[in-house]
């Protein structure tokens, strides 16, 4: 027994070491594409971060400094734990994790600026994958599709990687590629966070984030179907074409497939790169109320919006042959449809926000869901504080104090924004993720005191709103009175975007100065 015993053990051991060899040295199997792995680090991970809030913070004082003190350093501990998660897990992991670092003024800053990486971390596919992928979807080797196909992505995402290439009749193209094993795992990684975000919900249960796992559960097998994505940027190219600095790359459908997206090949610079644009001689805050323009129209008119629009999917450059300035919108994977009620009153808030109107503010903040939590509400939105909303945010520029204050504020609200995160309609939740990403593309612009933005905003709110009142009416002198209205309303705000542009001239300065210097001093 004891030799029938040794031998199948000398055997068994034999067999796990050549198998532990074969997945060392095997080039397209990875040890933490196993599910037990994953789910072990995950499990790990939640574990040591719930015991961590758990037990540093039970002896200091709720409150005192020590324990702001303590609690940054525990959230920085448990962001940089999360972090590694993601980027050891990757895939669903890494584009959840991309979400949570977007969500600025909503998350306190130790877990935005440390999660903010990964959107230049994520993992890049070998040679191998990519052309397994392209052989399995278009039924042919790279060698026979293209003349030239670069080995290096232009950039790696957290779903896909993008490769330079060149067509057989001259055509160069960027090819979108999926990550291989992305598509089986998703479905495993959302049940996974299910259940991790369902169980620390009952250890802490002011922490209430299952509304993030239900928007990743939504979207991302729309972001995995790349034939989606070619049609929405197809859809937002005709939407916004009277938008001539506008460029949306366009789609080779011939060679398009779920998996793989053919587009047309655009340079640029990222739209937060301000060194770019100072070569390039483009005007920052030109761009800045470009893209407004653009979003406004998206949100407020249309109800189509994209939801990505990271420094990576938003590129600038000067046309060739022109030199105009162009916006190139990359990634059309993520969209929200807005329902005409939630935009209608989205608009009516916003044009509330803007003009100070506390009472509709209330009323509008309210009819979207955030019930007695509207003023936090008012705040997330605009990414002001409560003092600022009372006076108008388009009056007073944001300052260096007040951005302080809003995020410890963030940190201090946290159950607070959390709740009310659950509370509101799933279509708010990446229109909060897509305002604190532009808002973020105007901080690294230095444009976000600019009022240029609340303008845009005010005339698609007054067009959008204009347009919904001529559909409901039948008759024709109501309709030209709704016109005249909507005319002179955007005339005054054309007025004003006048004044504030003279006044900021150096002409305007100067005027301004010499007006001050000829009134009469007060007695």
């Amino acid at each position: 027994m004891a030799r029938r015993a040794l031998k199948i053990v000398s055997w068994t051991s034999m067999a796990l070491a050549s198998s532990g060899f074969y997945l060392y040295s095997n080039k397209y199997i990875d040890p933490n594409d196993f599910g037990a792995v994953r789910i072990g680090r995950a499990v790990a991970t939640t574990a040591v971060i719930s015991y961590d809030y758990l037990t540093s913070l039970r002896s200091v004082p709720y409150g005192s400094e020590e324990y702001a003190q303590l609690k940054s350093e525990v959230h920085r501990r448990s962001a940089e734990r999360l972090r590694e998660l993601c980027c050891a897990n990757r895939g669903t992991f890494i584009k959840v994790g991309q979400h949570l670092g977007a969500l600025d003024y909503l998350l306190p800053e130790e877990y935005t600026s440390t999660l903010k990486v990964l959107h230049s971390q994520a993992p890049q596919s070998s040679m191998q994958e990519i052309q397994q992928v392209i052989r399995e979807d278009l039924g042919k080797e790279i060698q026979d599709l293209f003349q030239s196909f670069e080995d290096t992505p232009l950039g790696a995402a957290s779903l896909a990687q993008v490769h330079k290439a060149v067509l057989y009749d001259g055509r160069t193209v960027a090819v979108k590629v999926q990550h291989p094993k992305v598509q089986a795992q998703s479905s495993k990684d959302i049940l996974l966070m299910e259940v991790l975000v369902g169980a620390v919900k009952q250890l802490f249960p002011e922490f209430e984030f299952m509304w993030l796992v239900d928007e990743a559960k939504k979207n991302l097998p729309l972001e995995l179907d790349f034939l989606n994505e070619g049609k929405n940027a197809e859809k937002v190219a005709e939407m916004l074409k009277r938008f001539e600095f506008l460029k949306v790359p366009r789609i080779y459908w011939e060679l398009s497939t779920r998996r793989v997206l053919l587009m047309e090949f655009v340079e640029g610079g990222q739209v937060n790169d301000k060194a770019y644009m100072e070569k390039n001689q483009i005007d920052v805050n030109e761009i800045s109320r470009q893209l407004g323009k653009m979003y406004s129209e998206m949100i407020f008119v249309n109800g189509f919006v994209h939801c990505d629009p990271h420094p990576g999917n938003v590129l600038v450059r000067k046309r060739p042959g022109t030199g105009k300035v162009e916006i190139i919108l990359l990634d059309h994977g993520l969209y929200q449809i807005l329902t005409d009620e939630f935009r209608l009153d989205y608009c009516h808030l916003w044009q509330a926000l803007i003009k100070a109107d506390m009472k509709r503010v209330k009323k509008y903040s309210q009819r979207l869901g955030a019930g007695d939590l509207y003023p936090l509400f008012a705040c997330m939105l605009t990414a002001r504080s409560w003092d600022s909303v009372n006076k108008g945010i388009g009056r007073a520029p944001v300052t260096a104090d007040e951005d302080v204050e809003i995020r410890n504020n963030a940190a201090a609200y946290l159950p607070q924004i959390s709740q009310l995160l659950n509370k509101v309609p799933r279509q708010m939740l990446l229109i909060l993720k897509t305002n604190d990403l532009l808002r973020g593309i105007e901080t690294a612009l230095s444009t976000r005191a600019s009022a240029s933005s609340f303008l845009n905003m005010s005339r698609c709110c007054t067009r959008a709103l204009a347009a919904h009142k001529k559909k409901k009416t039948c008759s024709l002198l109501k309709r030209t009175q709704i016109s005249l209205e909507e005319s002179l309303s955007l005339w005054q705000i054309n007025l004003h975007e006048l004044f504030l542009r003279v006044r900021g001239s150096w002409l305007g300065n100067w005027i301004f100065a010499l007006f001050y210097w000829l009134s009469p001093a007060p007695h």
